[in-house]
């Protein structure tokens, strides 16, 4: 994981609020600064139990019913919006799903209470759904209400964890008399790929099991996972059945796929990658590293639910990134 260059004092002065905070990436970035939290907000019991667990708060419920002027004020306003209405494994239905419309909660938040910065990140197809209206919808609002507005898909791949996850985060920073430029942080990569994170001693059940497997190469099916070096992404060696989502298999020596919620097949919610001579889906720990979660984070003891978490949350590394940006442009 990517440290803080001065993660304990930077921030110290600062308060944040924790928007559809999920499981709390966003909020093990800030307090890494020294950032207060002042105020969380999720819908979903088992995440926000998740959160509590980790904590020590258990976050409110349904954002659409808290006024704002119940939201304590703030320097920073974080929120990782529901991604669903926008994602390309969804409908795209937008800003005409009711989850869509969640932007609209943030923005009357942001106008009540006027932060100094408000960090958001959603799918990479944000960026493009409905030939760039809704990004540029969404920027509009910002920007009426007197912030500068920046955006940019970063690949978590890039910033020191082994996981190909593109998102798109968008920076509102507040207008002030002398204007603050801002860039999104320069790629910080690492050689690091899956096999670094891997657990000892997996439990049988994550084994796949199947007879329909094929291999680039059969030859060497065992060694194949072996390459000479690490590629910051994945690295595809093998399949079962037709080798639709989630039935592709990856090397240990490159990155996992982009972690999911939902989907299905025999490697759903996290791929399938041959370790040894087996071949196996990611434990929930394995899933909490390839997010940039400390292995003293306590992750939901069912594992369909620790996976749709973590495949809903952010890479914490990332937005520390984001973070040491605006830092570094005196935005904070």
């Amino acid at each position: 994981m990517i440290c803080p260059k001065h993660a304990t004092k930077q921030l110290a002065k600062y308060r944040f609020i924790d928007l559809f905070c999920g499981i709390g990436g966003f909020r093990l970035a800030l307090e890494k600064y020294g950032a207060k939290c002042v105020f969380s907000s999720e819908w979903d019991a088992a995440a926000a139990t998740v959160y509590e667990k980790n904590f020590n708060e258990k976050p409110h419920g349904d954002i659409t019913k808290i006024k704002e002027k119940f939201i304590p004020k703030h320097d920073i306003l974080c929120a990782g919006f529901p991604c669903q209405p926008f994602s390309i494994s969804g409908k795209q239905y937008g800003f005409n799903d009711a989850r869509g419309t969640l932007f609209f909660e943030i923005a009357r938040i942001v106008k009540y209470h006027r932060p100094r910065v408000a960090i958001l990140e959603n799918v990479k197809n944000f960026y493009t759904h409905n030939s760039g209206k809704t990004l540029e919808r969404v920027i509009g609002v910002l920007s009426s209400m007197q912030y500068d507005v920046y955006h940019k898909i970063l690949n978590a791949s890039l910033y020191g964890v082994p996981q190909k996850r593109e998102r798109i985060f968008i920076v509102a920073i507040q207008k002030r008399a002398q204007k603050i430029g801002f860039s999104f942080p320069s790629p910080q990569a690492k050689n690091i790929c899956l096999k670094d994170i891997l657990e000892d001693g997996v439990n049988e059940k994550y084994v796949v099991k199947r007879n329909d497997y094929m291999f680039t190469d059969k030859n060497s099916l065992p060694e194949y996972s072996l390459l000479k070096t690490a590629e910051l992404k994945p690295l595809r060696i093998g399949k079962c059945n037709k080798g639709g989502q989630g039935e592709r298999i990856y090397s240990v020596n490159g990155h996992a796929i982009t972690l999911s919620a939902y989907g299905g097949g025999a490697g759903a919610k996290t791929g399938l990658y041959l370790v040894g001579d087996k071949v196996r889906k990611l434990t929930p720990r394995e899933c909490a590293r390839a997010m940039g979660f400390p292995d003293s984070f306590a992750i939901h003891s069912k594992d369909n639910l620790a996976y749709k978490q973590f495949g809903n949350s952010v890479v914490v590394n990332v937005v520390e990134a984001v973070v040491e940006s605006l830092l570094n442009h005196k935005a904070l």
